[in-house]
Formats: C-alpha cells, structure tokens, sequence
C-alpha cells in the first residue's frame, strides 16, 4: 500500500470502453486526421458514489478510520474487510478502492485515541518492603534479650564499632553484588561468597582493641557474622527465609511480656537465631554458585563501590548521634525503611507517568518537583506520629530521615558521590559539636546539620533528577 509513485488511476479511462474494428480491407492511404477511424468509442453513462452507502459504511468503520493519517491507510482498512472492486463500484458508486478510501477519509472526523496505559515498570510490592522494614529493626530483640547479660557501658564502645563497619561494608557490598547479578546470578553469588566472611572478620577486628575480654568480642564476632549473613539474604531476596531465621527472637520476645526465661535461653535464642540465618544464607547461595559463570564477563572496577560504603559509615553515625539521645527514636527510623523503600519505588514510577503526561522540559521539571516533594512528604508524614508516640523532639528525627531518604534516591539512580559526601560532612560536623559540647548543643547540632544536609540533596535532586534523561 506504500510505495513513491501515485497509485490511483485517474482520468477517463475507466468511464470509456474502446473497440478495436478489424481490418477486411487491405489498408490504403489515409488523411491524418482519420488516422484512428478503426477505433469505435462508447461512452458508458456514470451514475455517481452511493452517498448514503457510503455513510453506512463511514459510521460503521469511524473508530478505525478516525486515526489515520493518509487515504491509503483506509484503503488498507477496506482491503482487510474485504471489499472487492466489484463491491466498490456496485454498492458504493465508486470507480475503485482509492477512490471510496479518499472519500471515507474525508467524511471521518480526524481522532487520535490516547494509547491504553503501560503497566507501571516501578510497581512496589508493597507486602515485601514492609517485611524488609521489619526485618531492619526484629535483630534488635537479640539486645533486649541479652541485657542482663552484659554491661552497656563497658561493652558497647566495641559492638558499636563492628556495627559501623559492618554497615558500611554491607552498603559498598551489596552495590558490588547487584551489579555482578546484572551480569549473571553465579557472578552475584560468588561476589557475596567472597564479601560476607570477609566483612564479618573486618567488623571483628574493628572492635578487637575495644573489647573487654574474650565474651565481648565473641557477641562482637556474632553481631558482624548475622549482619554479614542477613545482607546476603536481603540481596538475593529472601526475605521470607531470614524471617523464619529470626522467629526464635521473636518467640523470646513474647515469652518476656509474662515471665523470666532465665540466662541460659537469654543466650540461647540469639544463638538459635544466628545459626538459622546462617543456614538460611548457605542455602540461598546453593543456588547461584551452581550457576555457570559467564564468560568474558569483567568485574566492575572496586572503586565504583566506595561511595555506597561510605554513605553507609555516615549513616550509621548519624543514626548513632540520634540513637545517644533518643534511643527509641531509632527504631522508629529503622521500621520506617520499609516504607521508604516503597516510596523510593513510587517516585520512580511517578516520574516515569509524569514524564508520558510532559511535552516541555520546563513543564517536567515542574511535576518533578511536586512528585519529589510529594514523595519526601509522605515518608516524613510517617516519622511524625512514632516521634509524637515515644515522646521526642521531631526536628532531629524528621531531618535526618529527609537526609537518609533522598540519599537513598540519589543512589537509586547512580548519583552516588553526592550523597557520600553530604552525608559524611553532616556527621563529622554533628559529631564534632556533640563531642565538644559546642552550641547549639547535641540534639540541636543534629538537627542544624540534617537540615541543611537535607536541604542541599534536595537541590541536588531535583538538578540531576530533574530532567526526562534519568527516566528514560
């Protein structure tokens, strides 16, 4: 039906019907103006296209004339109906299929249908980021049960420490381990086969010179080999596994709200719970490393992985700056990085529907901001009433929850460096001033420094998120 030349007949050929005579006699010399009197010519009478056929035919066929764009692309339609030439000329009036097409294309009202509306490719599941936020905060039930155990004062200073540096190598490893999945499943299991022991020993040592005594570096070793464990699973996503790993610290915790279980299940169940993640973990890496590796597929370059390691030290300073004056404050903030996954996931997906409805880059940059607003809105909205609930000032939780999360989705996309950097200069700042005592004081110096750490990623977001290419 395409093609470069004009494919229409036109004329009058098709409204006269020529007779060649046959020549009886020998052909002899003639004038030139009755060169061609062998030829007889009939004039067949024209009668005209069926209006009313035709507007039939129009109303029947307009949802699938309206869009198009050219007399061809009807000629098309009427070919897949059916239509014969002799249909054409005897029911519609009309000398060809061309013909009816043009006059169908000019009788239909031009409707371009907006398209039906994609699924949306950034769709949470919903059940799975509030499980994983859950999973964030049940470890801490392995504190509550050994606190008669052991002396916060003396043994903290090293469980810390193994805490930090098992946070930030689990931040830097589980970027390394995505990105190995994105080559191959084998590659990722591998990767984290390497990563976790190597993690958990690093973590140990950290807190060796602060221990006191072989008890506390052995709950430090315990700490760094279920945080080394619990990122493997978290990374492969099994999270069903690892809750079924830690029901023992949860069925303690219940049996706590009625009597004294004693010591010996004080340290038990904890130890119950680390081993059932371990195995869960030896498990889910069954799989992956029975995986064939791909060939010819090279390791991205280990400095790539630095800043996620390094947001993953700041953060877990400034959470320790909160957690020395609001201890229940972190738990909120630990419960809510479920939802914040969630909502990471719904910016996403908004801003991929903002960028289908936008036809300038001024008009999306203008929704984008609405949609991160929006966004950082709701995850705000859910730190205030837990920091109503435990009794504590929202300034610090509420700007240090915006610092976390829209660092987070700064690292969602790649922009990595911005946020380690913001992020470590916020807690050195913070901290310096808390350990000093300067003014504004503790609580006040996180906040300051939260807010205006929030207050530039914010700025930072919307320049670099703020444009279609991101979300192409």
């Amino acid at each position: 039906m395409s093609g470069p030349i004009f494919l229409e007949p036109s004329g009058s050929e098709q409204d006269t019907l020529m007779l060649r005579l046959s020549d009886i006699q020998p052909p002899r010399r003639r004038p030139r103006w009755a060169a061609d009197d062998s030829t007889l010519t009939i004039r067949l009478p024209w009668l005209g296209p069926d209006d009313e056929a035709v507007s039939r035919l129009a109303a029947e066929l307009a949802d699938r004339i309206g869009p198009a764009v050219h007399p061809y692309e009807v000629a098309a339609i009427l070919e897949v109906e059916g239509l014969s030439a002799s249909t054409i000329r005897e029911r519609y009036g009309h000398p060809n299929l061309f013909s009816l097409a043009a006059a169908l294309f000019e009788l239909v009202p031009r409707t371009f249908p907006e398209p039906a509306p994609a699924a949306d490719p950034w769709r949470p599941d919903t059940a799975r980021c509030l499980l994983r936020g859950v999973l964030f905060a049940l470890p801490g039930l392995a504190y509550l049960l050994t606190a008669p155990l052991w002396n916060a004062g003396e043994h903290a200073p090293a469980l810390i420490v193994a805490g930090l540096v098992s946070w930030a190598w689990g931040q830097a490893l589980g970027h390394r381990a995505h990105l190995r999945l994105a080559t191959g499943r084998g590659e990722g299991g591998r990767t984290l086969l390497a990563g976790a022991p190597m993690g958990a020993v690093l973590a140990t040592a950290a807190a060796a010179p602060l221990a006191d005594g072989i008890p506390v570096l052995l709950t430090a070793a315990a700490q760094s080999l279920y945080l080394a464990a619990a990122g493997v699973l978290l990374v492969l996503a099994r999270e069903r596994l690892l809750l079924a790993a830690l029901s023992p610290l949860v069925a303690g915790a219940v049996v706590l709200l009625w009597w004294e279980p004693g010591d010996l299940a004080r340290a038990g169940l904890p130890a119950l719970a680390l081993l059932g993640t371990l195995a869960a973990t030896a498990r889910a890496l069954r799989g992956p490393l029975a995986t064939p590796a791909v060939s010819g597929a090279a390791p991205p370059p280990a400095l790539s992985s630095l800043p996620y390691g390094l947001f993953g030290l700041a953060a877990g300073v400034l959470v320790l700056l909160e957690a020395r004056e609001e201890p229940y404050a972190v738990i909120a903030l630990t419960v809510s990085m479920g939802p914040a996954e969630w909502l990471l996931y719904r910016y996403r997906g908004l801003s991929v529907a903002t960028l289908r409805a936008t036809a300038t880059p001024a008009e999306f940059l203008l929704r984008s901001a609405g949609v991160l607003g929006l966004c950082l809105l709701g995850y705000l909205l859910l730190l205030w009433p837990a920091a109503r609930l435990i009794g504590v000032g929202p300034a610090a939780l509420l700007s240090l929850g915006a610092v976390l999360w829209i660092a987070l989705l700064l690292q969602a996309f790649g922009v990595a460096w911005p946020s380690a950097v913001v992020c470590l200069t916020a807690a050195g700042g913070a901290g310096v001033l808390t350990l000093l005592d300067l003014p504004p004081g503790p609580g006040d110096a996180l906040a300051l420094c939260c807010g205006a750490a929030a207050l530039y990623l914010s700025a930072c977001a919307l320049w670099l998120l703020g444009r279609p290419a991101p979300h192409a």
